[in-house]
């Protein structure tokens, strides 16, 4: 997992390549000065994927190469995207990953290592049921072949 110092590292090159100051990359993107400069400075871990879509757009950097950068979408996850999938599909599993919410155990924090094995099962299962939707008839809700 890509550390915060490492990222804002990544993020300080990529607005000081386009030329933009911090102000400048606040104003193209929406994302306030202070957050970019908490980024840049590593006070910050690596943001949202819907900021680091922002971000993104804003320095003409392709998304997802930002996502993985920020630790958000390895390399090995793209890979397991299953070649029948459609744009839709796709978009419904970016909106499953980026649902950003703090992962709890017995009311205690799980770790990132956890975090990845648990969003790689998740993934798995994520592709099984999309899958197994496209095998059933759209009147058929039980799956029978008529």
């Amino acid at each position: 997992m890509i550390s915060e110092t490492e990222f804002g590292f990544y993020l300080k090159q990529a607005r000081e390549r386009k030329g933009f100051s911090v102000n400048q990359l606040a104003l193209e993107s929406g994302i306030s000065n202070a957050q970019i400069s908490r980024i840049e400075n590593g006070l910050r871990r690596a943001p949202k994927p819907e900021t680091i879509r922002k971000l993104a757009e804003a320095l003409h950097i392709p998304y997802e190469e930002m996502m993985e950068k920020a630790g958000h979408m390895p390399d090995e996850r793209r890979q397991e995207i299953p070649p029948w999938a459609t744009s839709k599909d796709k978009r419904d599993f970016k909106k499953m990953l980026e649902e950003d919410g703090e992962i709890m155990f017995d009311g205690i924090p799980i770790n990132d290592v956890d975090k990845q094995r648990i969003m790689h099962v998740l993934t798995g299962f994520f592709w099984e049921a999309k899958q197994m939707n496209k095998r059933k008839k759209p009147n058929d809700p039980d799956g029978d072949k008529v």
